[in-house]
Parts: C-alpha cells; sequence; structure tokens
C-alpha cells in the first residue's frame, strides 16, 4: 500500500494531497505497525504508529483559503 501510493505520486498519477494518498499511506503503515507489533519489533511499531497517525490526521485536515 506505501509503496504503491508512492509510485503513483511519482509519476504523476495522484497527487501528495489527495485523500486516496492518505488513505493508502493509513492503510499501508497500520498494516505494517500490526505486523511488526506481532513478531514484537518495537521501534517498527512505533515508527508506523507515528506514520498511521499522521496519515489519519491529513485524511481530516481542513483546506483552508490562500
Amino acid at each position: 500500500m506505501l509503496l504503491i501510493g508512492f509510485m503513483l505520486n511519482l509519476f504523476k498519477k495522484l497527487p501528495a494531497d489527495s485523500k486516496i494518498y492518505a488513505s493508502l499511506n493509513f492503510v499501508g503503515a497500520a498494516m505494517c505497525g500490526y505486523s511488526s507489533y506481532l513478531i514484537s519489533f518495537y521501534p517498527f511499531v512505533i515508527l508506523e504508529g507515528i506514520w498511521a497517525f499522521v496519515a489519519l490526521v491529513s485524511l481530516f485536515k481542513v483546506p483552508r483559503g490562500t
């Protein structure tokens, strides 16, 4: 999920500020964090937990006028 979003963004198929991109980041980070939790690799759980949290916040970010 994370790499798919990254690749689509690199090839200009998906903007970084889109809800789909944030959703891919959230789901991918949550899956990676959970799988790391299952094998007790806690540094990666923390990293992916923060990544998932930031992606979740960006999903609900209110756009501001410029």
